[in-house]
């Protein structure tokens, strides 16, 4: 299975379970890597025989930037599923960051990291 990867996708959003998360919103990074077979478009050097890495940034963005759920891991999920609806994606691997989150310690980041397929 080849990868197309996409890294640091940055989005603005309301998720949380916080009222001030809803509120104010943050940002959410968002890493991908979708698992497909490149063959056929490299042997033909044909797009519409791959996936549209443009097309599914603009999707995930809109994901996140759209109707807020409580937690990344049910936002997650939702990238996740809409990145299988594309053709020839066979699995992804979805991390989400969090690096806003409401945490009283010092951090650096707060991800989630999911694996779909298929099958």
């Amino acid at each position: 299975m080849d990868r197309v990867a996409l890294r640091g996708l940055k989005a603005r959003g309301h998720h949380g379970v916080f009222p001030r998360e809803r509120e104010e919103g943050q940002t959410f990074i968002v890493d991908l890597e979708l698992g497909l077979d490149t063959r056929p478009a490299a042997a033909d050097d044909d797009l519409a025989k791959t996936v549209h890495y443009g097309v599914v940034a603009e999707e995930v963005v809109a994901i996140v930037e759209g109707d807020p759920v409580d937690l990344i891991e049910t936002l997650a999920e939702r990238i996740a599923q809409a990145c299988l609806k594309y053709d020839g994606v066979e699995e992804v691997e979805v991390v989400v960051h969090k690096p806003d989150a409401p945490i009283t310690v010092p951090f650096d980041d707060v991800t989630i990291t999911i694996r779909r397929s298929r099958v």
